[in-house]
């Protein structure tokens, strides 16, 4: 009995207006999208080339003059590759870092010269990039906004009108349960739905496919699977919102009316509202107070470098002590300005991470968060590239270290030219970035925003079946 009333319901939407609406719609915009796309992404993947062509030459130019050379200069900037589903969410990438500078220098002289940190691009919340802009027409926007539209108006007659004509008692006379009338009427409109933007997708991704610049790799795939079905689980949550409303009022009228003042609260309103006010949230660290820190600590480091000072009258022993010395201040300030650094990175973190989990309120900003942990976009996968990032860092100092260490001819003392290997490195064996996407961490990362989404379909589920269990007829 149950498909029965979804095919019946399903035959009802096949040859309505809002049909084939829904289907030029859906289409018109997938295929912008993949325009769009094809577009822009060859761009962002040929810049993406040229900046880790023009990174490799200049590392073997150190590599070429020497290990210290390499060691003092580091590895240089570190880019975040353009994901291939961009077109699914864009997860404002163009408000977010895309490289890290890992050669950053602050001082030097002819003997003594500061040694590479990592410097990181803020990354401060705002509207921009703990929400992505509206009119960016990526899968997000259509999912988020259109499908959630589109879910509200198959069903916000669902009940009503049957209330209207006076079809709902007669049904109900014939001894069908009413869970079964509710979950027949879910099915067919959630059919209804899913055949145009299943076919709206699949034009995307052929469009798409075509290009060469667009890799869609088995894990590829196996995103945009997960993709879609966030898609369908997000679309329930609306068509249960639907039949809620549809069951509690007597007109269809009103429960439109209701339905999409509560779409525009919930969808467009809140989320916006939310955002602004959480990028209004102040650093607990400025901009100003960073680099008043930075200053200090090399005010501290000024004191021990107008110790040193090679002269050539300097004794053997005398020019160990003032190397090591050299050595000790390099490392010290080093160390002590990528401390703060990372302080002032983690903290910024920190204050994103809040403001997104107070957008969660609203659905749609749960689902974006998937849709961007999923395409490989947005601040999680900004957290993933700095992982990538810090993860190489480690690599590179033990390279340099333990090449260093391979030189009978080095003093092996850190960070002074005179300390360390003069001979040249071979560039194939110099560590290379791998900027990558882990599918497993991406699903830690979402299984909470997952759960939330469900159990939001769940509870709306419940409350149309009690709100139908309790219409008179």
């Amino acid at each position: 009995m149950i498909w029965h009333i979804a095919k019946r319901e399903l035959y009802d939407n096949l040859n309505s207006l809002r049909f084939v609406l829904t289907t030029v719609l859906l289409i018109g915009l997938m295929l912008t999208n993949a325009a769009v796309h094809l577009r822009e992404h060859p761009k962002q993947l040929q810049g993406y080339r040229d900046d880790i062509v023009e990174g490799q030459n200049i590392l073997k130019s150190d590599a070429a003059d020497s290990l210290y050379k390499l060691a003092e200069q580091g590895p240089g900037y570190l880019h975040k590759m353009p994901s291939p589903l961009r077109f699914c969410a864009d997860g404002g990438e163009r408000f977010l870092p895309d490289r890290v500078q890992a050669g950053y220098h602050r001082w030097g002289s002819e003997d003594l010269e500061s040694f590479w940190i990592l410097a990181h691009p803020p990354v401060t919340p705002n509207s921009r990039n703990v929400r992505t802009e509206v009119p960016q027409v990526d899968w997000g926007f259509i999912i988020g906004y259109v499908l959630s539209l589109i879910a509200l108006l198959f069903t916000f007659d669902a009940v009503s009108s049957e209330r209207e004509r006076g079809t709902l008692r007669l049904m109900l006379a014939n001894a069908i349960p009413r869970h079964t009338v509710l979950i027949g009427k879910f099915l067919g409109a959630l059919i209804s739905i899913s055949i145009p933007f299943t076919l709206a997708v699949l034009m995307n991704l052929l469009v798409i496919s075509t290009s060469s610049d667009v890799y869609l790799v088995p894990e590829t795939w196996s995103r945009l699977g997960i993709i879609f079905f966030i898609a369908l689980l997000y679309t329930c949550l609306f068509l249960a919102l639907g039949l809620l409303v549809s069951a509690r009022v007597q007109r269809s009228a009103v429960s439109l009316v209701i339905l999409l003042l509560v779409w525009v609260t919930f969808v467009i309103f809140m989320p916006n509202t939310l955002a602004s006010i959480a990028g209004g949230f102040s650093s607990p660290m400025s901009s100003d107070e960073f680099r008043e820190r930075s200053s200090q600590l090399d005010d501290a480091i000024n004191e021990l470098l107008s110790r040193y000072y090679i002269s050539p009258d300097d004794t053997p022993e005398d020019l160990m002590k003032k190397i090591q010395l050299g050595s000790e201040i390099i490392t010290r300030d080093a160390e002590q300005q990528e401390r703060l650094h990372e302080e002032f990175l983690r903290q910024q973190i920190s204050q994103m991470n809040r403001a997104r989990t107070i957008t969660r309120i609203s659905p749609v900003s749960i689902a974006q968060h998937l849709l961007e942990s999923f395409a490989g976009t947005g601040f999680e996968r900004h957290l993933q590239f700095l992982e990538n990032v810090q993860s190489y860092t480690r690599q590179f100092r033990t390279f340099i270290v333990d090449t260093d260490n391979a030189d009978p001819e080095s003093l092996h003392i850190f960070g002074v030219r005179k300390g360390m290997s003069q001979k040249p490195v071979n560039p194939e064996a110099i560590p290379k970035f791998e900027d990558t996407l882990n599918l497993d961490k991406d699903f830690n990362t979402a299984a909470i925003d997952l759960l939330l989404l469900t159990l939001f379909v769940i509870v709306l589920l419940s409350g149309a079946y009690l709100a139908f269990v309790r219409v008179e007829v």
